[in-house]
């Protein structure tokens, strides 16, 4: 799983991920499990509150995003960049519900500068302000924009790969596989930690999973947090008829990653609202340490604060009643 001493490896093949991956499911699990006890405290998991900052409207033409103004029939209400004040207040809010990291998505191609990217950089010293931890997806990054997010405080820019580089080209032709590995070079460049991870359940094969986790875990360092999603099918878009994935997959994805890179968070992310509480426990024995708290991720359903409320208190971390900070 590790080197013999135990160090951190770059050079994980496509088919010891596969092996790995196949592991009957029990001891999978049990080998993910150790490995995540060896690198990580057991009863933590991190809560990040998820907000759009800037809806729909994107020129991308991702094949599972409601965000793309390519998918015309998708039911999406556009809204322009919020004021920063109102994000600010948006992120005591989570705060106060228990969140410690703040993460914010704007439906852009790529930044531009001018006014909407100064507001984003005083959303960031805001969020920072609140002695939480921030997180932005802007799209792509030229190297003075990154150089200014990492001056507001910025801490983690979330730029996914989205499956691997085989099947990318099935579900995204505007903007490529190296566009993405560049933009995440130039956040690395100027010290921002990376979040960069990936969908299943999109049509890819197991090959194409592993080959995803190949390519994060040959970055050196990898990446501090690795959100793991499972497709959320949206009418209007290319993906709608997809189905649903069985929850165990998700669960082997979970714990290959950990094993893969021991030392990441990883964020269960999208398609969490369709798992019982088992699951979800199950994903967090895995590997699973940060999870997605609040109604709504970006454009699509999050499991509720209530059921959240319920899975941390059968975790042995009851929590208080709290309101959401995310906006739809």
């Amino acid at each position: 799983m590790t080197a013999a001493d135990e160090t951190i490896r770059h050079d994980w093949t496509v088919e010891e991920i596969v092996a790995l991956h196949d592991l009957p499911l029990l001891e999978l699990v049990g080998r993910a499990n150790a490995v995540h006890r060896r690198h990580h405290d057991p009863n933590k998991v991190q809560k990040a509150s998820l907000l759009s900052i800037k809806t729909g409207g994107c020129p991308e033409n991702c094949a599972y995003c409601p965000q793309s103004a390519h998918h015309r029939e998708v039911d999406l209400t556009r809204d322009r960049l919020m004021d920063p004040d109102s994000v600010v207040a948006l992120a005591a809010t989570a705060k106060a519900a228990g969140a410690e990291r703040f993460c914010m998505g704007a439906a852009w191609r790529q930044v531009r500068d001018g006014r909407e990217f100064d507001a984003v950089i005083r959303m960031v010293e805001g969020v920072r302000g609140l002695g939480m931890e921030a997180c932005v997806t802007l799209g792509m990054l030229r190297p003075h924009q990154a150089e200014r997010l990492a001056a507001a405080g910025l801490t983690a820019y979330n730029h996914n790969l989205d499956t691997s580089p085989e099947f990318y080209g099935r579900i995204i032709t505007t903007r490529t596989y190296q566009d993405r590995l560049d933009t995440l070079a130039t956040v690395r460049s100027f010290g921002i930690d990376l979040c960069c991870g990936g969908i299943i359940g999109m049509g890819e094969t197991i090959r194409d999973r592993a080959a995803m986790l190949q390519v994060l875990a040959g970055m050196a360092p990898h990446p501090e947090s690795v959100p793991i999603n499972a497709l959320v099918p949206v009418e209007g878009t290319p993906l709608a008829g997809r189905p649903r994935i069985d929850p165990l997959e998700l669960v082997r994805m979970v714990a290959t990653a950990r094993l893969v890179m021991p030392g990441v968070t990883v964020r269960l992310s999208a398609g969490r609202s369709s798992l019982n509480r088992e699951a979800q426990i199950l994903c967090l024995v895995a590997g699973a340490n940060s999870v997605f708290y609040g109604d709504t991720l970006l454009t699509t359903p999050n499991a509720g604060i209530g059921e959240d409320a319920e899975l941390f208190a059968a975790i042995g971390r009851p929590e208080r009643s709290c309101i959401s900070a995310s906006a739809a």
